[in-house]
């Protein structure tokens, strides 16, 4: 496996943001303040954060040869990320997000279109990917199956992995002794584990709960609250990071996903790594957009200094 380098399996889809004071209910029309089309789904914004967060990186994929193809393979080119895809005749994929217009939350609906195709054959002819990267990353916005191969792939090749579970939903249980970090924001934790994780106490017992499935640790992303480190030997809470007003909350956990795992691929302590991740975040919600949201290394240290934590350093760094 190679120092620094992050495999990325996940989709990539066109981001469709829409800026209002409310959601449209059933049968009615609102006008709306704002509209951006730009680069998403969960893997792919990862790997641009990962790339921008100073990783060596390549993302696995299904994607068509259309406009929104066209836009993910400029993307990629332009943040140095290296795509591994398999190409269909199935569109590729498109989300609805729904952005406040003063407080920046959000909502989303993705169809996952090509990449929705992804399977562990497909994951299979990119195991040699998986098998050099210092880290492997996945989600569930893709088929289980093929998220599922990809983690046993990289666990057999002695890869760190990162599971990201977004979003939830029905998986066996295998894939958490598959996660060395297993990676959901509060709402997933809570649908995961049955445990309202409105505190955090609520978020150590899902912490808990998650060990108990598998997990080697449990990482839950928290909000405006920051974020929760828990494992057998420490349970951590990261504060959050502010950069200044929230504009769009919409790439934050992808942000962090992303950024956590460029740092752990350069040999840096987990607990720093997470809280480079937090920083990464704070970072990005200053911002619209998802990709186009994600920090560079640099801004994320200098986040990190401004705050009074010390950058992480990577081991003999």
């Amino acid at each position: 496996m190679s120092e620094g380098r992050v495999a990325v399996l996940g989709i990539f889809v066109a981001d469709l943001n829409f800026l209002a004071s409310r959601m449209p209910a059933v049968g009615e029309t609102l006008i709306g303040s704002g509209f951006a089309i730009g680069p998403g789904g969960k893997g792919s914004n990862q790997a641009v954060a990962a790339a921008r967060a100073g990783a060596e990186v390549s993302f696995i994929s299904r994607l068509a040869r259309d406009p929104f193809g066209e836009l993910a393979l400029t993307m990629w080119r332009t943040e140095g990320v290296v795509p591994r895809l398999i190409e269909t005749t199935t569109p590729t994929g498109a989300a609805f997000i729904y952005i406040h217009e003063s407080r920046g939350d959000n909502a989303v609906l993705v169809v996952p279109g090509a990449a929705g195709e992804l399977s562990a054959a497909d994951v299979d002819a990119a195991a040699d990917v998986i098998r050099g990267a210092r880290v492997f990353v996945t989600q569930l916005e893709q088929p289980v199956e093929a998220a599922h191969r990809g983690l046993a792939i990289a666990r057999q090749a002695g890869t760190i992995t990162v599971f990201n579970p977004a979003p939830a939903g029905a998986f066996d249980d295998a894939l958490y002794a598959l996660s060395d970090y297993v990676v959901p924001n509060e709402s997933e934790a809570q649908a995961l584990t049955g445990i309202a994780v409105t505190d955090l106490d609520g978020a150590r017992r899902a912490g808990d709960a998650l060990l108990d499935k598998g997990a080697g640790t449990a990482l839950i992303t928290l909000g405006e609250r920051g974020a929760l480190f828990h494992s057998r030997d420490r349970s951590v809470h990261i504060p959050p990071f502010s950069a200044g007003a929230v504009v769009a909350t919409v790439g934050a956990g992808d942000a962090f996903v992303g950024s956590f795992a460029a740092a752990l691929a350069r040999g840096t302590d987990p607990l720093d790594a997470a809280r480079f991740g937090s920083a990464a975040a704070g970072i990005s919600v200053t911002r619209p957009g998802a990709a186009t949201a994600m920090p560079r290394r640099d801004e994320t240290e200098a986040l990190l200094r401004s705050a009074g934590t010390s950058a992480p350093r990577s081991r003999g760094g």
